[in-house]
């Protein structure tokens, strides 16, 4: 009877082990298949974990934050990763969407200055995911730039993550991170923005480009399928260069499909407005996102900052700003942008030498 016992008992432990370890294979298989990506946002580098050092020094509520990189502009997003991680002592992980030629010129950049303690990702973005919903001029196939539509694909770059922070490469932050992540979004609502119409932008209009405050500005009303959707055309749009998502919401309403087909839709009919002279992801967000989004507070997108090369705002105003934003022509690592000193505080200079600042009266910034 004792040698019954033993074999019941050795059963039992086998059974256990097995049971355990067949858990462990069905949590890999899943994480596998969560990671893989139809979409062609490949993972390239995996997140490093934090010195100890750093790990104490830092919160623990983990915050994502998405930007894209690309080879011409790369300081810019440098210099906004550099003043949103010197602000805050949250645990701020950076998804950096960039295409293949740019990874490696990104990757030395970081590890070799003084930003070799981010916590960053880089993702690979594929453009063929644009196909037959981005309208292509055959003169001017090399102005499409595919990284200026990641911000419609933020569930597909950070799956396991319930919210997100999108940020142009334009911006730099001079207040805590954590604020901006803590925007209250309202039931139902899947992002928060900054309305054209809030009091630091309620006068602005881009000179040329009509009235770009208002919906007006931005889609074509001549065209039936607009005027169908009975949008107010005097409706006060958005900047779709910073905002809050709530991806949770985001992937109940299969956001990305809506914006995906409206890019589709506007290939077919040309439904944006011919004057607009902005980024060509606003129309498809101002239609979705209808009286259907949060707002976040408007010293969070100080923008207009690059429309033109004199000072709109006082310094007092620039510098109690708790984002800055260069949106329009003029950025600050070329030669006329207003405020570009303050842009210059957080830029780190690339030591590949590749990336120069355009200054006045000087020669190319070089780095040391």
């Amino acid at each position: 009877s004792v040698n019954i016992s033993i074999l019941i008992v050795a059963v039992v432990i086998f059974l256990l082990v097995l049971h355990r370890n067949f858990l462990g294979l069905s949590d890999f298989l899943k994480r596998e298949l969560s990671d893989s990506n139809p979409l062609g946002l490949q993972p390239i580098d995996f997140i490093p974990a934090a010195p100890q050092r750093l790990a104490d020094e830092r919160n623990d509520k983990e915050i994502s934050v998405v930007i894209a990189a690309s080879d011409e502009r790369l300081g810019g997003a440098i210099a906004a990763m550099n003043s949103i991680y010197r602000h805050t002592r949250s645990n701020v992980v950076f998804h950096i969407v960039t295409m293949n030629d740019t990874v490696d010129h990104l990757r030395l950049w970081l590890s070799n200055t003084a930003l070799k303690n981010l916590r960053y990702r880089i993702l690979d973005f594929d453009p063929r995911v644009l196909d037959g919903k981005v309208q292509v001029d055959p003169q001017k196939a090399d102005t499409l730039k595919p990284l200026t539509f990641v911000r419609f694909y933020l569930p597909n770059l950070v799956p396991h993550a319930e919210k997100a922070i999108y940020v142009d490469d334009d911006i730099i932050v001079q207040d805590d991170i954590l604020e901006l992540y803590n925007t209250p979004l309202k039931p139902g609502h899947a992002a928060a923005f900054s309305d054209d119409c809030d009091s630091t932008t309620n006068k602005v209009a881009v000179r040329g480009a009509g009235n770009q405050y208002n919906y007006i500005g931005f889609l074509d009303y001549k065209k039936e399928t607009i005027r169908k959707l009975a949008m107010k055309a005097n409706t006060c749009s958005f900047n779709p260069g910073v905002f809050v998502a709530n991806l949770t919401e985001w992937k109940l309403q299969n956001i990305t499909k809506q914006l995906e087909k409206w890019m589709a839709l506007n290939v077919a009919e040309e439904l944006y407005s011919r004057t607009l002279a902005g980024s060509i992801t606003t129309p498809p967000l101002l239609i979705v996102f209808y009286k259907q989004h949060s707002s976040i507070d408007p010293m969070w997108n100080v923008r207009h900052l690059g429309s033109s090369a004199g000072k709109r705002y006082s310094p007092q105003f620039v510098k109690a700003a708790k984002l800055l934003h260069w949106n329009g022509h003029f950025k600050p690592w070329g030669r006329t942008a207003s405020y570009a000193e303050v842009w210059e505080k957080w830029y780190v200079p690339d030591p590949t030498g590749k990336f120069s600042l355009i200054r006045r009266h000087s020669e190319a910034y070089e780095a040391k």
